[in-house]
């Protein structure tokens, strides 16, 4: 039984006469594909409940009363920067054909989402604010802003000043929502300015009113609209990423807010894991996987609703389109298909098997888009397609020639929908990313049973008298069989040779699309190949100064992969900010406007952190290593952190390479220093806390003989260490473990003391790697 289901079944033992479920997004701009992942959950869950006999419904909230809080990089700034902080319902819209700004893409996402069969009611905010109905439940939260205060730190730790009103006017003068300050609820009026410099990146104008808070004049700040929205609307079922359902996230205070001001139930909630495109190079680069729209013209609807549905919601769902991603995505999409077969054929056992079998096919019936066809019929392998396309082939002929008949009209439209997609595939993915590469062959160390076989395999490939799949297959095997290998013996073997990894297509797939020649040359090369690996040059030497800074060797046997970079610089001016210094921090900005959190979530040096913090039995939800924090505060236009010119000036090399940097007072650290666990009752005081914290034993941290200088790996800092305008001599650690090789340790630590020593001079007398 798959999640929907069993989730299906416990709500329905609560016995509600109707369950609402929703979902909810604000159409900033073109919708990224994470957003996609929980419309199809909230849309399964529906399903799964109707399938289980439960009365309900499914709701979809457009967020069209929301302001316009980013510039999106595919619109011109000079055009639409006027209209930064204005309520999106309000703002023109981008193309022809719609009403406004937040139609323009919410529409196109409807679009989407529908394309994929999930048919959600739509509901836009700012005709539920505007028809009266979020009237009421507005007034009761302003009657209970001292409450809600209370509720803010109690649960979320935020401390909201004795004059805060919840809730946010927009200005009768210039018509924006994000520059207005509520400050008095006389009980009819909500009293407000425009303030000029609310925020950095748009403008108020000024003016100072009183705004009855009914209809469109005003909205909830968002923490407290979502909750008021769930009663508004009757939702008793919504799930949200896992930053929203974290320990003191947005669903905490939103169940606080309905059980203690709006007397009313929070709906069951449903945490999920995002959906991100792996690596920068196809979130960046090629960029049409970032988007929802993008995703659709890559995948056909039925296989990207599989994408989605096949992957369990704690998981994050990380695609790549380059390489194999795809046509593996296709094998497992036709795998299920054969299970959903075997079912409606009554074939599927009465056992553990049968239940993997029954849950591959109940996989595909929540993938339908169109009504599936309740008959076995031919699925034509999406690899093979792209590998004869590639070779110039017709693959009609081809499969018609390997069934001995020709294609059903089923089939043959299958046929021709998965040529359109392995022609964008072939374009877009496979080029320059494929498992096959024009590299010199790895060194594989080779037994003599194995060079008989390579030997043998080769001679046979070079006297092929046709070079058709099957033909290689023939060979292959039979080629095994002489040599008296089994195929796991040799096909990691092959793979290995052939493209460098340990697995890859089918072998002779492989062979085809790298061609007969090709493969017996690299085969040769292999058994000629002789050791001659270069040794690593590195740019800094090794440290073994114990005295400096030690890895505790409990440390290295539980991260062999870990490496720390160590400078000292001596003698630095450090000033409160420099002009030079500023327009780089701007002009960085500027470079990551389309940054998201979802894209920040792909990054390799932010998933290595996460994967060394869950080893710590850390939340990452809630403590975000440092690079993270850095630029999710980028990516929600937050600014950056302006403290003085040495923090100002690594954390630029920190956002830039994702790897994180700390620099301490060095006249504050008492040395030997060394990375390990911490001892029981040992405590730190952080920066910004009054109190002490006292360490799992489970964190690592860096320590001298005061005690710990700092906590997590990267998380925050001690406040004994800190560095200020007085600081005269810094010791510098960059933290590197798992995919954050030592090479891009001593990227970021060249880049530190680059970027310090030129903003606040000084002299280095120490630059080294520990290992």
């Amino acid at each position: 039984m798959i999640w929907v289901d069993r989730q299906a079944k416990i709500i329905k033992d609560r016995q509600i006469p109707l369950e609402w479920v929703d979902d909810m997004k604000t159409p900033s701009g073109r919708v990224h594909v994470g957003a996609l992942r929980g419309v199809v959950i909230h849309d399964l869950m529906y399903k799964g409940l109707v399938a289980a006999g439960v009365n309900a419904t499914f709701s979809y909230v457009i967020n069209d009363h929301d302001p316009m809080d980013g510039m999106p990089s595919y619109l011109d700034a000079t055009k639409w920067s006027k209209y930064m902080g204005m309520p999106l319902y309000k703002i023109p819209p981008p193309e022809k054909g719609y009403d406004s700004f937040a139609q323009t893409y919410g529409k196109e996402f409807i679009h989407v989402f529908e394309s994929i069969n999930c048919h959600p009611k739509i509901i836009w905010s700012s005709e539920l604010y505007g028809s009266g109905k979020m009237d009421d439940v507005v007034r009761t939260i302003l009657d209970s802003a001292d409450k809600i205060r209370g509720i803010y730190f109690r649960v979320s730790k935020a401390i909201k000043k004795a004059n805060w009103i919840p809730y946010t006017p927009v200005c009768e003068k210039c018509g924006k929502l994000s520059t207005t300050q509520a400050h008095k609820w006389d009980g009819v009026y909500v009293h407000y300015r425009c303030a000029i410099d609310a925020v950095k990146w748009t403008t108020g104008c000024g003016y100072e009113g009183k705004i009855k808070p009914v209809g469109n004049n005003g909205k909830l700040p968002w923490r407290l609209d979502w909750p008021a929205t769930w009663k508004v609307v009757g939702v008793s079922i919504e799930g949200a990423g896992k930053d929203h359902m974290s320990k003191g996230g947005s669903y905490d205070f939103g169940s606080a807010i309905c059980k203690e001001v709006l007397q009313y139930n929070p709906p069951y909630p449903i945490p999920y894991e995002w959906f991100i495109i792996g690596g920068r190079k196809m979130s960046s680069s090629k960029g049409v996987g970032a988007t929802a729209i993008g995703m659709t013209k890559i995948l056909p609807p039925e296989v990207l609703r599989f994408l989605i549905v096949r992957t369990p919601i704690g998981t994050v769902l990380d695609f790549d389109p380059a390489g194999d991603t795809i046509p593996n995505l296709f094998d497992d999409y036709d795998r299920c298909m054969n299970a959903y077969f075997d079912k409606y054929e009554g074939v599927i056992p009465q056992n553990k098997q049968g239940e993997v079998l029954s849950d591959f096919a109940r996989i595909i019936e929540l993938s339908e888009v169109k009504p599936l066809v309740k008959k076995r019929y031919f699925l034509p392998r999406f690899r093979t397609i792209a590998n004869i396309l590639k070779s110039k082939g017709d693959p009609k002929s081809m499969f018609e020639k390997q069934l001995g008949r020709s294609l059903s009209p089923t089939e043959l439209a299958l046929l021709n929908e998965r040529i359109t997609y392995a022609n964008i595939f072939l374009k877009k993915y496979a080029e320059g990313t494929s498992t096959i590469k024009e590299t010199t062959p790895p060194l594989v160390k080779l037994n003599d049973q194995q060079k008989k076989f390579i030997i043998s395999l080769t001679r046979q490939l070079e006297n092929l008298p046709s070079s058709d799949r099957e033909s290689i297959q023939n060979v292959v095997f039979a080629t095994m069989k002489t040599a008296l290998v089994k195929p796991k013996d040799v096909f990691g073997l092959l793979y290995q040779i052939l493209t460098g990894k340990q697995f890859g297509p089918k072998i002779a797939d492989l062979i085809l699309e790298l061609g007969v020649n090709t493969t017996a040359k690299k085969l040769t090369d292999s058994i000629k190949q002789k050791d001659q690996s270069p040794k690593a040059a590195f740019k800094f030497p090794t440290l073994y100064d114990e005295k400096i800074f030690s890895i505790h060797p409990l440390v290295k046997k539980q991260f062999p992969t870990v490496s720390v970079g160590v400078a000292i610089i001596k003698g630095v001016s450090i000033q409160k900010e420099n002009p030079d210094l500023n327009t780089k921090q701007q002009e960085f900005l500027k470079t990551q406007e389309t940054l998201t959190n979802e894209v920040i979530s792909s990054y390799p040096e932010v998933l290595s952190y996460r994967t060394l913090y869950r080893q710590m039995k850390i939340d990452w939800h809630s403590r975000r290593p440092s690079p993270e924090a850095l630029l999710r505060r980028v990516a929600m236009k937050k600014g950056l952190y302006c403290v003085n010119t040495c923090v100002d000036a690594y954390n630029l090399v920190v956002m830039s390479h994702r790897v994180s940097v700390g620099a301490f007072d060095l006249d504050a650290v008492s040395f030997p220093t060394i990375l390990r666990f911490p001892n029981p009752e040992e405590h730190i005081h952080l920066l910004g806390d009054k109190e002490p914290t006292l360490y799992k034993t489970t964190e690592l941290a860096y320590f001298d003989k005061v005690g710990g200088y700092n906590i997590d790996f990267n998380y925050r800092d001690a406040v004994r260490t800190k560095v200020t305008e007085q600081t005269k001599n810094i010791l510098i650690n960059i933290d590197g473990i798992y995919d954050i090789t030592r090479e891009m340790v001593e990227r970021s630590l060249k880049e530190t003391i680059d970027i310090i020593t030129k903003y606040c001079g000084g002299e280095v007398t120490l630059a080294a790697i520990a290992v």
